[in-house]
């Protein structure tokens, strides 16, 4: 029973617990949403009181927006009334303008009819004289001429060659003189050695045991690497030297870096050699581009393309007549640049020019073409500018003479090419140019003797007196000088002498 009483109390006091709670909850959701109107109210006052603020200011915007657009077309009607009272005076200007050229063209028209009147009176005057003359003289118009400048012609034959002897030499010592000083300017202020390089390369090894290892069992490691390089290994020529012999530094060099590679390794056999051949192409790959960059950095050029600059990298190891391409290309920019600044031309097409003007001869080997040709080719596909590639491609002659950059670009080649031991000339090459010299000279009528001297440098013609006369003589030298630069080809210039001798012999009995 009590357990029962004491049930009943808690149900209750738990039925009147949530009674309460209810009704609390109940009393705080109403003030919430009182306060929620409370707020809702006021924002709304404020927000008539904005848009009231804000449609104030929108009718002041509008209104000075408006007084704006009236003083503006004010103006602007203001200027098109200006510009309509000049049109009107610039249209009466024309009209009286027009009103004294037409005034003019009368006066002129009246004076050109009087000229021509004149002119046929003097016609007819100058024509009577004439027949007057011929009647005196007994001799045409014609005949007279003829004679006269017979007389003239004899009369001033000495004294004409004599002037164009003075005048051509007068002009060719000033040419050479100014020549040489741009050149010599030039010349001395660039330093560099130009001998040309050797056909071989020396490696130095650790010992004598190594060119054993290198020529392996039967030889087979050394021929390996022969046929893999395509070169010729020397190998008692000197104790701990090995001689890379090749005409083609780019194999030597291959060669160079294969063996560097297996004597740091240790195992030398054909597959070892196979994989270090392999391992040194692509090294002398990244090489080649970083040498074409450095060459071109120490010029000062810093655009190039990066296949450009690979290529140069390339020439490098290329060679013509035992000069190095690159090393002669290099040369070639300092000479030009300095030749163009002397001569107010263009420095930055010139040192291009002249750096690009044998890039063809990196793949000359590879492609059909000349190396001018495939070196325009190469130069156009990469973006390089026109002005550079007019300047490079007449360095043999091979297009015309552009601009004043290609003459710059041709003598600064001349210049590198003909440098004291930049170049290896074959002897019998020699003889055949120094035989074809005597050979042209001799072929013209009145040369008695054709001597090359000077190496070459210099044809002395000794001519006839008695069938060449002094402005022959001068004709001639002209005739052989152009005849030797259309058929033969040399390095640098070639002077050409004519010798006219005449003896005036007497005794006295």
């Amino acid at each position: 029973m009590f357990i029962l009483e004491n049930s009943l109390l808690w149900a209750v006091l738990v039925v009147v617990g949530a009674g309460i709670g209810f009704l609390a909850r109940h009393i705080i959701s109403v003030k919430r949403a009182r306060s929620l109107e409370q707020s809702a109210y006021k924002a709304l006052l404020e927000a008539k009181t904005n848009a009231k603020e804000l449609i104030l200011v929108a009718k002041e915007r509008a209104a000075q927006l408006l007084e704006e657009v009236k003083t503006e077309d004010k103006e602007r009607q203001s200027q098109i009334a200006k510009k309509e009272e000049r049109l009107l005076k610039r249209e009466e200007a024309l009209e009286r303008e027009l009103e004294n050229i037409g005034a003019r063209e009368k006066q002129l028209k009246f004076e050109l009819d009087k000229f021509h009147e004149n002119n046929l009176l003097l016609k007819e005057e100058r024509s009577r004289i004439l027949k007057e003359l011929e009647r005196v003289a007994g001799l045409k118009k014609e005949e007279a001429k003829e004679q006269l400048i017979k007389k003239a012609t004899d009369e001033s034959r000495d004294e004409l060659v004599k002037t164009l002897k003075t005048l051509e030499r007068d002009r060719q010592e000033t040419l050479e003189h100014k020549g040489l000083e741009i050149i010599t300017t030039a010349l001395q202020r660039y330093a560099r050695s130009h001998v040309a390089n050797i056909t071989t390369t020396e490696f130095q090894i650790p010992n004598e045991d190594m060119k054993g290892k290198i020529i392996g069992r039967e030889g087979r490691n050394i021929r390996t690497l022969e046929r893999l390089t395509g070169v010729e290994l020397v190998m008692d020529e000197s104790p701990l030297t090995i001689l890379i012999s090749s005409f083609d530094p780019l194999r030597r060099e291959i060669a160079r870096l294969a063996l560097s590679k297996l004597i740091q390794d240790g195992r030398i056999q054909p597959a070892k050699i196979e994989e270090k051949v392999e391992e040194a192409k692509s090294e002398l790959n990244t090489r080649m581009f970083q040498i074409g960059e450095e060459s071109a950095f120490e010029l000062g050029i810093l655009d190039l393309p990066k296949e450009i600059l690979q290529l140069l990298g390339r020439l490098h190891f290329r060679t013509s007549y035992g000069q190095n391409v690159l090393v002669h290309s290099v040369e070639m920019a300092y000479v030009a640049g300095m030749l163009a600044h002397e001569l107010r031309a263009n420095v930055e097409v010139a040192k291009r020019g002249a750096l690009l003007h044998d890039i063809g001869k990196a793949i000359s080997h590879e492609v059909e073409g000349t190396h001018v040709e495939l070196g325009m080719k190469i130069l156009a596909k990469y973006g390089i500018s026109e002005e550079i590639i007019n300047a490079m491609r007449s360095h043999h002659e091979d297009y015309p003479f552009a601009t004043p950059e290609s003459f710059i670009v041709t003598a600064a080649d001349v210049l590198s090419a003909a440098r004291p031991g930049a170049r290896r000339d074959n002897l019998e090459h020699y003889i055949k140019r120094m035989a074809d010299l005597e050979k042209i000279a001799s072929n013209f009528s009145g040369v008695k003797t054709a001597y090359a001297i000077s190496a070459g440098r210099e044809l002395r013609i000794f001519v006839i007196p008695e069938q060449v006369d002094d402005f022959g003589a001068l004709q001639l030298a002209k005739d052989i000088a152009h005849k030797v630069q259309s058929e033969l080809k040399y390095p640098g210039e070639i002077k050409v002498n004519v010798i006219r001798e005449v003896r005036a012999v007497e005794y006295a009995k």
